[in-house]
């Protein structure tokens, strides 16, 4: 049996802690989640530090939702975010950045590797949407990326399959592809045998029913933007676990 590596897209402390319950092996903490995850707060990552005992803390660096292309201001809060994670104790930070033409923006990459030095990087799914994803992995090896997070370029990394496995094999153990996005108990059999790849992000959520008695579901925190405020997505420790199992009951 491969040796394999989980990783939870944690949106909360309490999905953190679910995480590492369950067995997972490092988290991605976010907000933002239905953004595609933005930097927590400070806050959220201090905490995150001194619940985590047995499973590794990543943060997000992402100052918004949208592209990945960043202002100048945007790129000061990137760097001040890396500090701050670097000084609460996160063990690695996840960033990317493109140009206007859809390429790796080097210089500014290489400008927050060197704010990182000391903890883990993980070039995250700005990847997806690079204009040409075997350059792209070129230079994020240059650069001296740990990890690249990839569905493959695809809406899932089940649909990524092809691209996933011929990016594993140009990678040659030069950097670690790490699947995600619609990884589940399902399907992370299938990719694993089929890409050759041993790291998986998933966020393992359920829906939580609020606890609230009195409702209002007339008003929207949202505006127009539509959120059931009386139902929280949270990692699970069973998901985490089922998620698991469905790697480590298969046959290689």
């Amino acid at each position: 049996m491969p040796s394999f590596t989980f990783e939870v897209c944690a949106n909360s402390v309490e999905s953190c802690m679910a995480a590492q319950a369950g067995g997972a092996h490092r988290v991605e903490l976010c907000a933002g989640i239905p953004e595609g995850g933005t930097t927590p707060s400070p806050g959220e990552i201090a905490v995150a530090r001194e619940v985590l005992e047995s499973c590794r803390l990543h943060v997000i660096i992402r100052p918004r939702g949208g592209d990945f292309l960043y202002s100048p201001t945007e790129r000061r809060i990137m760097l001040k975010d890396i500090d701050y994670a670097r000084r609460a104790g996160a063990d690695g930070v996840v960033l990317g950045c493109l140009t206007a033409e859809g390429d790796i923006d080097v210089p500014f990459v290489q400008e927050l590797m060197e704010a990182a030095q000391g903890m883990s990087v993980t070039f995250h799914r700005a990847f997806d949407v690079c204009r040409n994803p075997q350059e792209a992995l070129e230079e994020i090896i240059s650069l001296g990326c740990q990890r690249v997070l990839t569905s493959g370029q695809q809406p899932t990394a089940e649909q990524g399959i092809p691209l996933l496995k011929e990016l594993e094999r140009q990678a040659a153990g030069r950097i670690t592809l790490l699947a995600g996005c619609g990884v589940n108990e399902g399907n992370i059999a299938r990719i694993a045998k089929e890409t050759g790849i041993h790291e998986f992000h998933f966020s393992a959520r359920e829906n939580i029913p609020s606890l609230m008695k009195h409702r209002n579901n007339n008003v929207s925190m949202g505006g127009t933007v539509h959120i059931d405020e009386y139902t929280r997505p949270v990692t699970t420790e069973s998901r985490v676990r089922r998620t698991i199992e469905g790697i480590s009951n298969a046959e290689f």
